[in-house]
């Protein structure tokens, strides 16, 4: 979809002309139109995307560190655990 909205807004089409055309591919609103501030959106995460893309490598090699280490903090029990009352 942000494949299509790209290429029609190069060729001068506003959102608001092209964003009936567009469907939404899969998820729980699949086969709908997106509604218009959902393309504004994708296109400001596009536009995010492209202006720090080592920001985006970052936090990918991040969320793979993590993911790898699989560390994921046991429950306090006992005495080290805080008390409510």
């Amino acid at each position: 979809m942000l494949h299509t909205v790209l290429r029609r807004r190069a060729n001068g089409e506003s959102v608001e002309q092209l964003q009936p055309d567009l469907i939404i591919p899969t998820g729980k609103r699949k086969g709908r139109n997106p509604s218009v501030a959902s393309v504004y959106r994708a296109l400001a995460e596009h536009a995010k995307r492209e202006a720090y893309p080592e920001a985006v490598e970052q936090a990918h090699a991040d969320f793979a560190a993590l993911q790898a280490a699989s560390v994921v903090p046991e429950p306090r029990t006992g005495a080290g655990a805080p008390t409510t009352g």
